[in-house]
């Protein structure tokens, strides 16, 4: 799909970090535990945009409910070294190798073998190929459902979407920087928006002034910078002026019902699709990132 005088390319999730390594892509969306598993070590990918906000979950160690005795990573270490005791090691299942080995050998865990499956992990231990399993996991359900029980400080990544860019194709092209650039303030915008709403009130005033001073009484409802006040003309001859105030989504109630204590109506409640407020902190991480 052609964006822009782009080229929009839809990959399998295996191989988006691959394509921007080798400089196939110059920038993609891809889940930050791919990421961290697939990418060269000081190579040319690096992260632009660590949370697309979607698609969180977490990469976490799981072992079976019947384990009563295992419930820390200090258990597990334990564990390895009596299954070493007896003759082999402890095997974890899982499809992520590189990244979990680094987790085990950080918890002193050396003695294990990873055995390194694409497909359901949830099974292994049932089926007697894996002793234990490291899996992306979002609400446990899938877990629970195979009578399986995560380990309390077995939680290896955090991860979810991430916009992701190859740092040499970017640095040197200023064409592909400009055409990052404006991906990256629009998708930060976008994101910044979510947190917002828009709420407008026709409110009863002497004058715009008066009408603004009793707004920012409140002054963590008037706004971003301050409330937008404007005079209504109205069939009445009534003075009336329309106030916008941009606030927290959180401070959605709150302003509602002070618009309504100061003689508020015709209030209307919109989300913004985009805001943009000064330079953008994703394009000046960019820039010091290349």
């Amino acid at each position: 799909t052609s964006i822009d005088g782009g080229l929009a390319l839809f990959q399998r999730v295996a191989d988006i970090t691959g394509k921007v390594e080798e400089g196939s892509v110059d920038i993609g969306i891809v889940g930050f535990d791919r990421f961290e598993e697939s990418h060269v070590e000081d190579g040319e990918g690096i992260v632009i945009i660590p949370d697309l906000e979607y698609s969180k979950c977490e990469l976490v160690m799981a072992v079976q409910e019947s384990w009563v005795d295992v419930s820390n990573m200090a258990d597990i270490a334990d564990l390895a070294v009596e299954f070493r005791e007896r003759g082999r090691d402890l095997r974890v299942a899982t499809k992520y190798p590189r990244i979990v080995r680094r987790f085990l050998f950080s918890h002193s865990i050396n003695y294990f073998n990873i055995v390194h499956s694409s497909g359901t992990l949830e099974v292994a231990p049932a089926m007697g190929f894996a002793d234990i399993i490291a899996d992306i996991a979002s609400t446990g359900v899938t877990l629970r459902e195979n009578h399986l029980k995560t380990i309390n400080d077995g939680t290896i990544l955090s991860s979810q979407a991430c916009l992701i860019g190859n740092r040499k194709l970017l640095s040197g092209s200023p064409l592909k920087l400009e055409a990052a650039r404006c991906i990256v303030e629009r998708v930060e915008g976008y994101l910044e928006a979510r947190g917002f709403f828009q709420i407008t009130a026709n409110i009863p005033g002497e004058s715009a002034q008066q009408v603004a001073t009793a707004v920012r009484e409140r002054s963590k409802l008037s706004g971003l910078e301050g409330p937008t006040v404007a005079q209504v003309y109205g069939d009445d001859g009534g003075d009336w002026y329309a106030v916008t105030v941009v606030v927290p989504r959180s401070s959605h109630q709150e302003v509602l019902d002070y618009f309504r204590s100061i003689g508020g109506t015709g209030i209307s409640v919109i989300q913004p699709r985009y805001i943009y407020t000064g330079e953008s902190k994703s394009y000046k991480r960019l820039l010091q990132a290349l």
